[in-house]
């Protein structure tokens, strides 16, 4: 009886362990010309619901004005490939319209009382591996919502409130924007944070699977369905094997992928190297971790 309960409750350890991962993913455009962006976090829900994250640790943004579209020719659903999978079923928005605001998404970052959506915000700990990806638009210092702007040092400040009250054990940024390097001018490196950007502080990013691309069964969307270090992250995240493929590993092929802008990691290195994929995009803990070079 002793060895059952002792067993039941290192069960409960490692189930409790394996959920501790959170994800924010923010699009912040609005607008059928954007479809791209809509596409590209309506993807990465899929992917880490998939993996293992609950869905009850996974936080959306997007103002979901795409799939419902009079400009959609395929009513209903959004794809990120040419002939791919519909995206956008199943994928749960938390935050919409009026409410993707950078507000509303620094108080979900900081755990406060986002105005609108469904006030879902992170509840991490000290332990939890925290995942936050972003697209849309960008300029020096500053990345676009539907009406406004966030700018870096807003961001910084929110990162350094997380670290104080103890809400992550290790967070890792993705952020797809032009100049999107320019967010992170004062990202400590021991704070166990890192950041990838889809370029450097001064040039563009670029849009993917474009006209004459953008076709899915036949049918032209019309409108861009992804963004080039997007769709490349999480192409590489589906093509390889989430448990051992190292953060690191994952860098260096979008670096080469992504040609047309210069992909940039900030903050602590170490974190990208020493980790593999799934500690982010998935539910791997440390206790299953193991990596490739």
């Amino acid at each position: 009886m002793k060895t059952f309960f002792a067993t039941a409750a290192l069960a409960g350890l490692a189930a409790a362990d394996t959920s501790n991962h959170w994800a924010v993913l923010v699009a912040g455009s609005n607008g059928y010309w954007n479809y791209r962006h809509q596409a590209d976090t309506a993807h990465a829900y899929q992917i880490m619901k998939e993996n293992g994250i609950p869905t009850d640790h996974i936080i959306h943004m997007a103002y979901d004005d795409i799939a419902n579209n009079s400009e959609n020719p395929l009513p209903g659903q959004i794809f990120n490939a040419p002939d791919g999978q519909d995206v956008y079923a199943g994928a749960k928005i938390d935050y919409s319209g009026k409410d993707v605001t950078p507000e509303n998404f620094i108080e979900i970052l900081t755990g406060g009382k986002p105005e609108g959506g469904n006030g879902r915000v992170l509840e991490s700990d000290s332990s939890s591996k925290v995942f936050v990806y972003f697209a849309d638009h960008g300029a020096p210092g500053l990345i676009a919502f539907p009406t406004s702007y966030l700018y870096a040092d807003a961001l910084n400040d929110a990162i350094n409130t997380m670290h104080a009250n103890d809400m992550y054990d290790q967070l890792v940024f993705y952020i797809e924007a032009c100049e999107s390097g320019s967010m992170f001018p004062n990202l400590k490196d021991d704070i166990n944070v890192a950041a990838m950007t889809a370029s450097n502080a001064t040039l563009s990013s670029w849009a993917a699977y474009c006209s004459p691309d953008d076709t899915v069964n036949g049918v032209e969307i019309g409108s861009c369905l992804g963004d080039l270090f997007s769709v490349n992250w999480m192409e590489d995240t589906e093509m390889n094997n989430y448990k051992t493929e190292s953060m690191l590993m994952q860098h260096n092929n979008v670096k080469v992928l992504t040609s047309a802008s210069p992909v940039e990691i900030f903050g602590d290195v170490n974190l990208v190297s020493g980790e593999v994929v799934g500690m982010f995009q998935g539910n791997v803990d440390s206790s299953q971790k193991s990596w490739s070079d």
